[in-house]
């Protein structure tokens, strides 16, 4: 089976392409070799490779930089998906395209379902969620996966800024009125795997790792591996940290959808971190 990739030199990207080319043929895509904002571009290759998945993994994920440049944002965060949904549905690929839990306001009690209604609260989120729904009006063979907090190996990331900061500071300030649930690249990938191995119905998909935490707890956590718990953290709230993006107090996703088509449940997110630094 042919599965091109869209994004294939990014964070999540690459982490894609390692775990779904020792089963598929993988056809890349790479950033700078083509603009999901060309639409004719976008379909001549797409129609000319003619696999049987497209997954979309191109995003403009700067959420701070998207409140500055929403032109760009838009462009490639609700453009880009559309072009590629366009193009999917005329070469009869079924998609996998990924979102985020910012498309929720944060507001929500409880972790946040595949049914609840979208409210984002920044550019970012904003454009993710104009992307699903042109995702939505082009085609019918799609797998949108809403996911959130991601790290990984190939990309500017949470975990790799705590760890430069750890050797450079004797005090951190980290916010700890956010929650969400810290996900690996890796773990993600052999996710959206098993999505293509069971044929999964088409739809939205929350997917992320086990458990959840605070940005605080979660570098705490990563100074506690590193070894560096003579850094003095201090936990901070948004107000006290404040950011051009405005931030979703309440992140958390419920993933049973998945495990329950799947059967598969991702590790715990302090196992992920800790598997990270192996």
């Amino acid at each position: 089976m042919k599965i091109l990739i869209f994004g294939a030199d990014g964070m999540l990207g690459t982490d894609l392409v390692k775990v779904l080319e020792k089963d598929f043929d993988i056809l890349k895509s790479l950033e700078k070799d083509l603009d999901i904002t060309d639409r004719k571009r976008v379909e001549e290759f797409v129609i000319s490779a003619r696999p049987q998945w497209t997954i979309n993994a191109a995003a403009y994920t700067d959420v701070d930089a998207c409140e500055s440049n929403q032109k760009k944002a838009f462009q490639i965060n609700a453009e880009g998906p559309k072009n590629i949904a366009f193009a999917s549905a005329k070469a009869k690929s079924k998609l996998i395209h990924f979102s985020t839990d910012y498309v929720f306001d944060g507001t929500k009690k409880e972790p946040y379902t595949e049914e609840d209604t979208p409210n984002p609260i920044n550019v970012y989120g904003a454009s993710k969620l104009e992307g699903e729904k042109n995702i939505r009006s082009a085609m019918k063979d799609y797998i949108i996966v809403r996911t959130e907090w991601l790290f990984g190996k190939n990309g500017k990331n949470f975990v790799d800024t705590i760890c430069k900061l750890l050797q450079e500071r004797d005090e951190l300030k980290v916010v700890n009125d956010q929650i969400g649930s810290p996900t690996y690249t890796v773990d993600l990938a052999n996710a959206v795997k098993k999505l293509i191995d069971v044929n999964a119905p088409f739809g939205i998909y929350n997917i992320c790792n086990n458990g959840y935490c605070s940005w605080y707890d979660f570098a705490c956590e990563i100074a506690k591996l590193k070894d560096k718990t003579l850094v003095k953290i201090l936990p901070v709230s948004s107000e006290e940290f404040p950011r051009p993006a405005k931030r979703p107090k309440n992140s958390r996703l419920t993933y049973s959808k998945f495990v329950n088509i799947t059967g598969y449940r991702l590790n715990e997110w302090k196992v992920v971190v800790s598997n990270y630094f192996k």
